[in-house]
């Protein structure tokens, strides 16, 4: 499993990616994705959508099941990764470079874990 140090993370699996105080990019990570297995499409909100922390912004379907996505942020939809649409195994691929949403005007957002702590919490997880 893989985990980025310049990144923050989430406990239902999301990636966050500052840009600045009010922009982000969220993603799913490596851990996700493996325990999804092959991703087949994605459901996201659409541009401008407003996000609301900890509730579901989107969805993705694996040959496994269908995975809620939860927005780790309280901001806007400025953009959309449409090329997961076409290729949604991507985020199998490189789930650190397959950013689902770029979200502005950030007003909340939730505890995040460092790297360390997500990597101790996934292996938590492994072993209940």
């Amino acid at each position: 499993m893989k985990v980025l140090k310049d990144l923050l993370y989430t406990k239902t699996h999301e990636w966050v990616k500052f840009e600045d105080e009010t922009t982000a990019l969220v993603g799913l990570t490596d851990y996700a994705q493996d325990s999804l297995g092959g991703i087949v499409f994605v459901n996201f909100p659409e541009e401008d959508d407003e996000l609301i922390s900890g509730e579901v912004f989107a969805d993705v379907e694996s040959v496994k099941a269908v995975s809620d996505v939860y927005s780790p942020l309280t901001g806007v939809v400025a953009e959309v990764n449409e090329e997961l649409l076409d290729s949604p195994e991507t985020i199998n691929d490189e789930p650190y470079e397959a950013w689902f949403v770029k979200i502005t005007d950030i007003t909340d957002k939730q505890e995040f874990l460092s790297p360390e702590e997500y990597g101790a919490f996934v292996e938590k997880e492994q072993e209940e």
